[in-house]
């Protein structure tokens, strides 16, 4: 009789198997280390193709020339407000769903889930209103100069107005997350960003039956995309079987679970848009400099989250499982949890870091071949990817502090890190050192640099473990 003997690569399969399922989980016992696997796969992975959703838009619009280069990077800038608000509340619906399902109080999971969308949209609505009216006035405060306002408003318009799925293809990801569902977050994405590397350049070229669109193609294959994506999402929110079995009566408003969604997307909302909005100055700043410049900033900008967004997909694993462990009375696990989290991000943006020292050049070539665009990305790839080690560590900080329900604190550390340091040192370099781009890129390394230690800092003091919601 032959004995049978488990052979390690099958195991690893079945593990990757088992994360990569639609299964929601309870993350309270077992393993720390499996725990921190389950979720950082399908999150990785998620990111990942998110990574390649930001670099594919700015591959084919860059040969409409640099003013649609201009175009996106002025109004992603902008944009990036509606972002910070859909991460905030989807931050509040992780910590409260992941509370709720550590207590193992499934009902009250999903009526927070429900409550959380429902907030979301009413929110969202009034957002695309205003930017699809004022698309040309954003554009013009954001630096645009009269070709990249008179050519590019079009695109700023589409892409205001689809701030609603934007909006719900986070929070219902948010959702999912804490309930231990990465899985299908990542497919949610997945789907949406597979459509969209299909029809950006179908649209923008005008391939098949369809007519060449140009930039704004760009912008419709996005929303298009990202549609998809939340049908996807509604489809298994409203089906699944597993931990979320959201009903209609769960969407009724509840003032208690309002009042706590409210509470914590507020600080962890304005957390968002304390560093979104500073980019936005420092892109304002930037354009003082020319159009070309805005592009190889913008170019290096999305490179950057090329590779910034598999590490954020990691460190949302520690959101989840702050979240979960606190409701399980087990603060002790969450803190060891988001020490190995650190430990692994760490270890992934150091390797991106060299890559990007080496690899500079060849990866803005890939994108543009305009010489003074490619020496600027060139430029900000190498400073900016010098700080990766400790954006890795620090991002995993504030996602522990967030899915712990302690918005708060990273909203401070924001607040004093972009605000108070970044951009005044970035406007004295540049302008008053007169060095330039170089000063702002500079002012970013430094400035994230100091945000990360703070966040150890404060992490090291525990008193995330005693917040409740």
């Amino acid at each position: 009789m032959t004995t049978y003997k488990p052979n390690k690569s099958n195991n690893i399969f079945s593990f990757i198997k088992l994360a990569l399922s639609s299964e929601q989980q309870d993350f309270t016992t077992g393993s720390i280390r499996r725990a921190v696997f389950l979720l950082a796969i399908p999150m990785i992975l998620e990111m990942s193709l998110e990574s390649v959703f930001a670099v594919v838009d700015i591959f084919f619009v860059s040969k409409l020339g640099s003013y649609a280069t201009s175009t996106i990077g002025l109004t992603e800038s902008f944009i990036t407000i509606v972002y910070s608000i859909a991460i905030g509340l989807s931050m509040a619906a992780t910590a409260m769903v992941a509370r709720r399902v550590g207590e193992k109080n499934h009902e009250e999971a999903s009526r927070s889930g429900a409550q959380a969308i429902m907030l979301a949209v009413s929110v969202t609505l009034i957002i695309s209103i205003l930017g699809m009216i004022f698309s040309s006035d954003i554009l013009r405060m954001m630096g645009g100069n009269e070709e990249i306002i008179q050519r590019g408003s079009g695109y700023t318009r589409i892409m205001m107005g689809s701030s609603l799925v934007i909006m719900l293809l986070f929070m219902i990801n948010g959702v999912f997350r804490g309930a231990g569902n990465a899985a299908i977050a990542m497919k949610s994405l997945w789907l949406a960003n597979i459509c969209n590397i299909i029809l950006c350049p179908t649209l923008i070229n005008g391939w098949g039956p369809f007519p060449a669109l140009g930039l704004e193609g760009a912008a419709i294959a996005t929303a298009t995309g990202r549609t998809i994506g939340v049908l996807y999402q509604l489809y298994h929110l409203l089906n699944d079987k597993g931990i979320i079995r959201m009903k209609r009566n769960h969407f009724l408003p509840d003032k208690n679970i309002l009042r706590s969604l409210i509470n914590v997307a507020s600080t962890a909302t304005l957390q968002f848009l304390i560093a979104s909005a500073s980019w936005m100055v420092l892109i304002k700043i930037i354009s003082r400099f020319g159009e070309d410049v805005i592009a190889g900033y913008t170019i290096a900008i999305r490179l950057i989250v090329f590779f910034i967004l598999p590490a954020w997909g990691l460190s949302n694993a520690a959101a989840t499982l702050v979240g979960q462990n606190l409701g399980a009375k087990q603060p002790e696990r969450a803190e060891t949890s988001v020490w190995k989290v650190a430990k692994y991000n760490a270890i992934f943006m150091a390797t991106v870091s060299l890559i990007f020292l080496a690899g500079a050049e060849f990866f803005v070539g890939l994108i543009s071949s305009e010489a003074t665009v490619v020496a600027v990305a060139v430029k900000a790839l190498r400073i900016v990817s010098l700080g990766y080690i400790f954006y890795g560590i620090g991002m995993v900080m504030m996602n522990a502090f967030n899915g712990a329900g302690d918005s708060r604190t990273p909203t401070w550390i924001n607040l004093f890190g972009f605000w108070l340091f970044q951009i005044p040192l970035a406007y004295c370099l540049a302008v008053l050192l007169d060095l330039g781009p170089t000063g702002v890129f500079i002012a970013i390394i430094t400035a994230e640099t100091a945000i990360s230690i703070a966040g150890v800092i404060l992490f090291r003091r525990g008193r995330w473990k005693k917040v409740t919601i």
